[in-house]
């Protein structure tokens, strides 16, 4: 089992804060990530949950929790790796997600869930490092490309902190346990205009020792139209990508044009 590097949440104080969690921001659907050995599946079918959807990597895991989740909870066991799994396929409702998420992917993860278009919300366990990523803000030491994209989608809250002796094994990190509520307002209507706003924060993050500006026109972006759109937001030149706050990108690619 350890080849898909789990750490089992054994914590009983984490694991009833992450089911108040996602019980408080529950949606018509729900989908829960790398179940593993049911920690989280089992509380949750004791808290009145029903035909929701588990989808597990591990094949011995997944033959774990066929048998051993009572038939009545109607819990929809699927063994997948998530980020292949069609979202496509379940049903077009608005869903909320839970998960101890294997730190490898997290982020990959959590891309996904948020560019989904009927995610509602989501309570994601993160390595400690990667939510204060995901939370930083402007000017922070750990600001960046997962801080704008994720912050832009949803809102954002702490809900506990995790160390490792939570776990079985304990990993060598601690960890950390986000909350995600959907925007009422998307700031992209369409998923092309949001790929183009990525690629362009990504670039503008891509030479660390660079300004935005020189590392957007290195990234092939037109040194004239980069520096009007700086111009506009009246941004110097020297400005470093660290330093725009989310609100600030969205106009820079707007002016940008692209």
């Amino acid at each position: 089992m350890q080849k898909y590097g789990q750490h089992f949440l054994i914590n009983d104080g984490v694991i009833t804060q992450i089911v108040d969690a996602a019980l408080l921001l529950r949606a018509e659907n729900l989908v829960e990530i790398g179940p593993g050995k049911g920690a989280l599946t089992g509380r949750l079918i004791a808290r009145g949950c029903r035909n929701f959807t588990v989808v597990e990597i591990d094949p011995e895991m997944t033959a774990w929790l066929k048998t051993h989740l009572p038939q009545e909870a109607g819990v929809n066991v699927i063994r997948q790796n998530f980020l292949s799994f069609e979202l496509a396929s379940l049903p077009a409702v608005p869903t909320a997600f839970v998960s101890n998420l294997p730190y490898i992917d997290a982020a990959d993860i959590l891309d996904k869930v948020l560019a989904w278009p009927h995610f509602f919300s989501a309570v994601f366990m993160f390595q400690k490092e990667q939510a204060q990523r995901i939370r930083a803000h402007a000017g922070e030491d750990f600001y960046g490309p997962l801080s704008v994209c994720s912050q832009l989608r949803a809102h954002i809250s702490p809900i506990c902190k995790v160390g490792r002796g939570c776990f079985n094994p304990p990993p060598k990190v601690e960890s950390a346990v986000l909350a995600f509520e959907r925007l009422k307002e998307p700031v992209f209507s369409s998923e092309k205009d949001w790929n183009k706003f990525k690629r362009a924060v990504l670039a503008a993050f891509a030479h660390k020792r660079k300004t935005a500006f020189n590392s957007l026109v290195l990234s092939g972006y037109a040194k004239e139209s980069v520096s009007a759109a700086l111009e506009r937001l009246n941004l110097p030149l020297t400005v470093r990508a660290e330093q725009i706050p989310p609100e600030a990108y969205v106009k820079l690619v707007y002016f940008l044009g692209i």
